[in-house]
């Protein structure tokens, strides 16, 4: 599975903006950008993308930013991927012979890639701000 930077960028800034859902305040790009090392030009045009998919909603002004308009229980991993990737297409084969043996191999390819959607669909960000502060509290001790 290749996961692409911009579409990284996109999981964390919707994570981030997941963990804020219940705030009043938008979240400033410029925060989001220097919290996570992400360059700010490429953040904004992703978060216009995340906008026009009807994602999330931006503030103008000095106290402007952005916040998630559905519910983290109610977006999917799935979801924020495909607005940066477009829909899941599966797994197109490199070799142009029609054989028993590529058709085989299409056919395992296509099921790992519904095995690969079926995981991205069933993850929320919910679960994901979940996980996150789990791992936040493990402490370890020598």
């Amino acid at each position: 599975m290749n996961i692409s930077a911009k579409t990284e960028y996109a999981c964390i800034a919707m994570l981030e903006l997941a963990a804020h859902f219940r705030s009043k305040d938008p979240v400033r790009v410029r925060d989001l950008a220097e919290t996570h090392d992400i360059p700010a030009r490429f953040l904004v045009q992703i978060l216009l993308q995340m906008k026009a998919a009807g994602l999330v909603a931006s503030t103008r002004g000095a106290a402007g930013g952005y916040q998630l308009i559905r519910d983290p229980e109610q977006l999917r991993l799935a979801d924020v991927m495909a607005v940066i990737e477009g829909p899941a297409v599966g797994a197109p084969m490199n070799v142009s012979a029609d054989t028993p043996i590529t058709r085989i191999l299409q056919s395992t390819w296509w099921e790992a890639a519904d095995a690969q959607q079926q995981v991205l669909s069933a993850v929320t960000f919910a679960d994901l701000l979940e996980h996150s502060r789990d791992a936040g509290e493990l402490m370890y001790y020598i």
